[in-house]
């Protein structure tokens, strides 16, 4: 039973080192390579070495299959010739075991080596090479790579088979497909999920990844909310309309809004006022940075970065400028809004207590269908209009006055204020019996989808 014994811790042994070299193998094919590397970055002289390994991938399989495949033999022979021998003398010295010794004794020896080679040989080290892979491949890199220098002459052999055999087979090198957007926003989402990263730092990542297909329209400043000055504008008519703005850029124009001369910014008006000189407007303005209405705004960033410029005006497809756009717009595309204290005019709908909706005349489309989704308006690809006011106007067919309305759907929208031949704010009414279930909703809250 001794001889047993030392056989038996001979089997271990040899299991263990399968169980190695199957660890070193998936550790080093699930690690991330960009861990491996900072690893490296800060020293560490065996993620360099699992780099290596990664890098010739079949070198490295072929290294490991040499060294599995050995103790496997090696296993097997221990088992199967000397150990099976042993216990069948064993076996029969049992009554009930006779002439079955042998077979016994066989099946038993290698249904033990079978569930200690997947136990211990497999999944466990297995399960410890996925629990931490960028460690256990720094670890084991350098023995892994100084077998490879010995069994070098087979690896080499192993390595050309290889090759051959895929060659006769038309297989290609495996190519690894590039990291996609999607992915990067899951690792996002999951990251935040492990509390590796702020809600905050991954709210600002998507939106920064989003920037490649974000037009300058949708972050501007619209036309109608700019503050546009006359190139003849008096010294008081200037300086009032910008301290009641709260802007700091404005455009200047000659004779028409259409004919803009460039901006002036209030740091320079108020530089002329504090030296006592009057304002003209024709001595201050500087020429502007011109920004297609379509443009990413990721270009726009770059454009701004390149020519010092931090404000646009934008301009259609006709060259008609559509509004402005500033750094600070491209800030809050990425951080979110950032409030100052004249609190940006941005178009907005208020639900009132009675149940009713105030609408900005600006407001978008798709946002009223989302607090009207009982309100049923064309798709995107058959309207001509974007905002309410468009809307209004199409269905009218004229400038509406202020009083005047427009019943569709159960809805009455009422034009409340006009800007001169702008439409400011509408009073949307649900009407019919689904009114009376939304005055229980309350101001400010959206309402529910009828059944």
């Amino acid at each position: 039973m001794q001889s047993v014994a030392i056989e038996l811790t001979i089997i271990l042994a040899l299991v263990l080192f399968n169980g190695i070299f199957a660890m070193t193998e998936i550790a080093v094919v699930s690690s991330r390579k960009s861990r491996l590397k900072e690893m490296a970055a800060a020293g560490g002289r065996g993620a360099a070495s699992a780099l290596r390994l990664a890098a010739s991938p079949g070198r490295f399989l072929a290294t490991v299959q040499v060294g599995i495949t050995l103790v496997g033999v090696l296993a097997g022979a221990f088992g199967g010739a000397t150990m099976s021998r042993e216990l069948a003398r064993w076996l029969q010295e049992l009554p009930w075991v006779g002439s079955y010794a042998t077979g016994l004794s066989f099946a038993l020896v290698v249904a033990m080596i079978t569930f200690l080679s997947l136990v211990l040989g497999e999944l466990v080290p297995k399960r410890i090479a996925l629990s931490n892979p960028e460690t256990v491949a720094a670890r084991m890199a350098h023995s892994v790579s100084r077998l490879a220098r010995l069994a070098s002459p087979a690896v080499w052999v192993l390595e050309k088979s290889t090759r051959l055999v895929c060659g006769l087979l038309r297989l290609r090198e495996p190519v690894r497909a590039p990291v996609s957007e999607e992915e990067i926003r899951l690792l996002l989402r999951e990251a935040t999920d492990a509390g590796a990263l702020e809600r905050m730092e991954s709210s600002m990542i998507e939106r920064v990844l989003g920037l490649d297909h974000l037009p300058v329209r949708e972050i501007m400043t619209p036309r109608p909310k700019m503050i546009f000055l006359n190139v003849e504008d008096s010294h008081e008519t200037v300086w009032h309309k910008m301290v009641v703005s709260g802007h700091s850029q404005f455009p200047v124009y000659e004779g028409n809004r259409d004919h803009i001369r460039g901006l002036v910014t209030l740091k320079a008006v108020y530089a002329n006022l504090a030296a006592g000189v009057p304002v003209r407007l024709r001595d201050l303005t500087t020429r502007p940075l011109i920004v297609p209405a379509s443009q990413r705004v990721l270009d726009l960033l770059e454009t701004f970065r390149r020519t010092g410029q931090h404000v646009g005006l934008v301009v259609d497809e006709f060259g008609s400028v559509v509004g402005m756009v500033t750094l600070i717009d491209v800030m809050e595309a990425i951080a979110g809004d950032f409030p100052d204290q004249q609190a940006r005019l941005r178009p907005t709908a208020v639900k009132r207590p009675d149940g009713t909706w105030l609408v900005d005349g600006l407001l978008e489309i798709d946002r009223l269908q989302q607090l009207l989704p009982e309100f049923r308006f064309a798709p995107p690809e058959r309207r001509s209009h974007h905002t309410v006011a468009g809307f209004l106007l199409e269905r009218m067919g004229r400038i509406p006055a202020e009083g005047e309305s427009h019943e569709e759907q159960n809805h009455k929208f009422e034009v409340i204020d006009m800007d001169a031949r702008r439409v400011d704010k509408i009073l949307v009414t649900p009407l019919g019996p689904d009114w009376a279930s939304t005055l229980s909703v309350g101001a400010g809250d959206e309402p529910s989808r009828p059944h």
